[in-house]
C-alpha cells in the first residue's frame, strides 16, 4: 500500500484529464462496467476514501459504503440521485459540478429554441417524405427579433442563455423565480411573477431544478395561460412539464412549438406520442455533452475530491 488516499471512480469512460488529476495524489481505481450495478459499487467501496461518479446515493447504500468514506463527488450539476440530507448527516462531504456546463446548455437552449421556432424537425420530415414545397407561405416560422423572451429560473444557465441571445435583437427579457436579482439586473432582464412571464413571452425557457414545488409546474393550465404563437423549451428536468399536458398543447396548436433536452419519461421510449409531433425537437439529454465541457466537469469533480481529502473546502459543496 502506498499511504495514499484511494479513490473510487464509478465509470470507466470518466474523461482521463480527470483520472490523470487524481493520480497525482491518490491511489485510483476504475471500475470496468460503465454503468455498474449498486452490488458491483459496494463490493468494493468500503476500502475507498472517495467515490467519483453519478450514482443513486440512498440510505441503504450508505449503510453498505462504510465507515472510510469520506467524500462524494458528482461529475454533474444535479444531484436529485442522492440524498444529500443523509449523506451530510454522517459526516461524509459531497460535491457537485455546477457553472462548468453552463455555457454549454444555454448553447442547447439556443439551438433549441431556433429549431422549434422555424420548424426544423417539421422542415426534415417533409424533406424525407418528398414533399418539399416552393410556396411563398410555406413552412413559415418565427424570428427572435424584437421578441419577449421568458426564462423561468434566472440560475448560472439562465444567465447563459440571456447572454447568448441578446445578439438575436430580443425586445425583452423576462424572468422568474423566488426574488429578483442582481444578475438579472445587471442583464437588463425584468423580475415577473410566472403568470405574466407565460402570458407575454413569445419564448419561454424553463431552467429549473425538480423540486415539489416545480413538480409538472407546466401543466395544462400553464401551457393555456401561453401565446399560441409561443415557444416552450424545457433545458432543466422532464419532470417540471406534464408530459399529456405538452403533447395535448402542441396537437392542439395551444403553443406553436417545443425544443427540448430533458423529457418525462427519459429517455422517451419507441413510439412515443411526443417523438410523432412534428413541431417537437427533441434531444436526448445531451446539453452539455461537448468534448471540452465533459472534461471540465470530470475535472471540477475530481478537484472537489481532491480539496476534500486535504481538508479544505470543496470546489462545488452541497
Amino acid at each position: 500500500m502506498s499511504g495514499k488516499p484511494r479513490v473510487l471512480v464509478a465509470h470507466n469512460d470518466t474523461p482521463q484529464v480527470a483520472v490523470d488529476l487524481l493520480k497525482t495524489k491518490c491511489d485510483v481505481t476504475i471500475l470496468k462496467p460503465n454503468w455498474p450495478t449498486e452490488a458491483e459499487v459496494l463490493k468494493v467501496l468500503p476500502e475507498y476514501d472517495a467515490l467519483l461518479g453519478k450514482l443513486h446515493i440512498d440510505t441503504d447504500f450508505l449503510n453498505a459504503a462504510g465507515s472510510k468514506l469520506k467524500i462524494i463527488s458528482t461529475p454533474s450539476a444535479g444531484y436529485d440521485h442522492m440524498n444529500i440530507q443523509e449523506i451530510k448527516k454522517r459526516g461524509i462531504k459531497v460535491g457537485h459540478a455546477p457553472k462548468v456546463l453552463s455555457g454549454a446548455v444555454a448553447e442547447t437552449a439556443v439551438f433549441l429554441l431556433l429549431g422549434a421556432a422555424r420548424r426544423a424537425h417539421e422542415g426534415r420530415l417533409l424533406l424525407e417524405q418528398g414533399k418539399v414545397e416552393n410556396g411563398f407561405q410555406w413552412l413559415l416560422g418565427h424570428d427572435l427579433r424584437n421578441k419577449t423572451v421568458g426564462i423561468v429560473g434566472l440560475g448560472n444557465i439562465g444567465e447563459e442563455i440571456v447572454k447568448r441571445l441578446k445578439p438575436f435583437e430580443i425586445k425583452k427579457f423576462f424572468y422568474t423565480g423566488h426574488s429578483r436579482k442582481k444578475a438579472g439586473d445587471d442583464l437588463g432582464a425584468e423580475f415577473v411573477n410566472l403568470d405574466t412571464l407565460l402570458k407575454e413571452s413569445d419564448f419561454v425557457i424553463s431552467c429549473v431544478p425538480l423540486t415539489p414545488e416545480t413538480d409538472k409546474m407546466f401543466s395544462d393550465d400553464a401551457f393555456k395561460k401561453m401565446r399560441k404563437t409561443s415557444v416552450f423549451v424545457n433545458i432543466g428536468r422532464g419532470k417540471t412539464v406534464d408530459t399529456d399536458a405538452l403533447v395535448r398543447a402542441l396537437k392542439n396548436q395551444t403553443i406553436f412549438a417545443a425544443g427540448l433536452d430533458v423529457t418525462e419519461p427519459e429517455p422517451l421510449p419507441v413510439g412515443h406520442e411526443l417523438l410523432k409531433l412534428p413541431n417537437a425537437v427533441i434531444i436526448p439529454h445531451m446539453g452539455s455533452q461537448t468534448v471540452e465541457t465533459r472534461n471540465d466537469m470530470a475535472l471540477a469533480a475530481a478537484q472537489n475530491i481532491l480539496n476534500g481529502l486535504e481538508g479544505k473546502t470543496l470546489l462545488y459543496e452541497l
